[in-house]
């Protein structure tokens, strides 16, 4: 379970999320010279809690940390405590510390410590016992050894919510460091970083494969560079270029391409004017993100797809952007009842989460003029935890009628606001189609350009 001084990583290795970085960066400072914090008194963390989503980086700051400090690093899973038999978790806890008290100053990683760490009490049913006392070994052995011994326990979880309490406690877990997913900017850094191992096209632009990946870890752009490079081998290129970055992007994002999906010439008309309905409503409204590609090649289980590239990361939205987004999700049911006179199943998905964003903006926005800033949510329940088995409904049934009044007032003048933006392109609507089922996929100037050209004409 060790990995001694021959780590290499080091903190150059890690980019996208420098802030985390920085945090840990005083660790590495004590590791190397003690005696610096020693002298003015001050007493260096026991324990730092990495907290994150899985894929950001957790376990790769961990061996930054000991390969900076060139220190031995002890490594153990949280779930490797938890055995059949009693005493043997326990056991484990207790040799894990003493092997480390052996060789301080040192790092021990308890990666996922949510499997040995969880709340004391939580579970529905017994057989909790061997958990709970290799807990509280851990707790015990925490608390064991000085403060300035030279041992710095890093643990790594994507649910601190789930962890019991006294393992927080500073004197434990003094540290609490988020580690988010990285922004535009720690994006295309991440993407240099595992770019150096392949051969890369010089037209490729980082920065704009960064924008088209909002949400992506660390571990999912490494998929991604990967998944590029396979593609560009497979098809025996001498490098890897934007084309090769498309494909990968879609692949990760939804799913292989299914060409051999047999379609009625019926569906994919459908599915045509459905997906440039999406694309004309959005290019349309200012705060909706840039059309990036219409496609209605059919991948994982959508039948087409229209691709949004931002123009950078969002933290919040205004009602504004919010309604353009529902309008632009409604743009394809909308496309559809104007050409077809019908409605088919696949604008689903859409109605869903333009419903959900509805809700959310006057459940919990206070986005509703008419019920004014109030919250109105559901207390879930935290079944895993034992707490509560139902939920609880905290507001009236007038209430909830008129919520649902307001949600459905969102929809329906979202919709309606949609057909008029189609009812204004029509042809163009009719033009993109036609190019859409021929060519399977168009890109975000081509439907520019073809707005342009349909423009309505304003009278003088």
């Amino acid at each position: 379970i060790t990995n001694t001084e021959d780590n290499p990583i080091k903190f150059e290795d890690v980019q996208g999320i420098d802030e985390s970085r920085e945090e840990l960066e005083e660790i590495v400072d004590f590791l190397k010279d003690p005696g610096k914090f020693e002298r003015l008194g001050g007493e260096i963390p026991r324990g730092v809690l990495l907290m994150g989503e899985p894929g950001t980086g957790k376990t790769l700051l961990a061996k930054a940390i000991a390969g900076e400090a060139a220190v031995p690093f002890f490594s153990i899973s949280g779930s490797d405590f938890v055995e059949m038999f009693v005493g043997v978790g326990a056991s484990r806890v207790r040799d894990m510390f003493a092997q480390g008290k052996k060789h301080a100053p040192c790092i021990i990683f308890i990666d996922e410590i949510d499997a040995v760490g969880r709340s004391r009490g939580a579970g529905l049913g017994g057989g909790n016992d061997e958990r709970e006392q290799t807990l509280n070994q851990l707790l015990v052995e925490m608390d064991g050894f000085e403060v300035n011994e030279g041992i710095i326990v890093v643990a790594a979880t994507n649910r601190p919510d789930v962890l019991d309490h006294a393992l927080l406690r500073p004197g434990r877990f003094d540290r609490h460091v988020v580690v988010p997913s990285p922004d535009i900017k720690g994006r295309e850094n991440i993407l240099k970083t595992h770019s150096k191992k392949i051969e890369l096209d010089k037209k490729v632009s980082l920065n704009k494969i960064a924008r088209g990946t909002p949400g992506f870890t660390g571990a999912d752009l490494a998929n991604l560079v990967n998944e590029a490079a396979l593609w560009a081998a497979r098809q025996d290129k001498e490098t890897v270029d934007n084309d090769d970055f498309e494909y990968a992007r879609d692949r990760v994002m939804m799913g292989a391409e299914r060409r051999s999906l047999l379609i009625s010439d019926e569906e994919k008309e459908t599915t045509a004017y459905h997906e440039v309905g999406h694309a004309l409503v959005a290019a349309s409204i200012e705060e909706v993100d840039p059309v990036h590609k219409v496609s209605i090649i059919p991948r994982g289980r959508a039948l087409g797809v229209t691709m949004l590239l931002p123009e950078e990361d969002r933290h919040s939205h205004n009602r504004r952007s919010l309604l353009g987004q529902i309008t632009m999700t409604m743009g394809g049911r909308a496309a559809e009842h104007l050409v077809f006179k019908r409605f088919t199943t696949g604008a689903s998905d859409d109605l869903k989460r333009a419903t959900e964003l509805a809700r959310k903006m006057v459940c919990q926005w206070g986005m509703s003029e008419k019920l004014g800033p109030l919250t109105y949510t559901e207390d879930e329940g935290h079944v895993f935890l034992g707490r509560d088995l139902q939920q609880h409904t905290e507001f009236s049934n007038e209430s909830m009628r008129m919520i649902d009044e307001e949600v459905l007032e969102i929809l329906n003048s979202s919709y309606e606001r949609a057909k008029s933006i189609l009812k204004t392109y029509r042809k163009a609507l009719e033009s993109l189609a036609l190019t859409l089922l021929e060519k399977e996929t168009i890109d975000g100037e081509n439907v520019l350009q073809v707005m342009e050209e349909f423009a309505p004409k304003t009278k003088k």
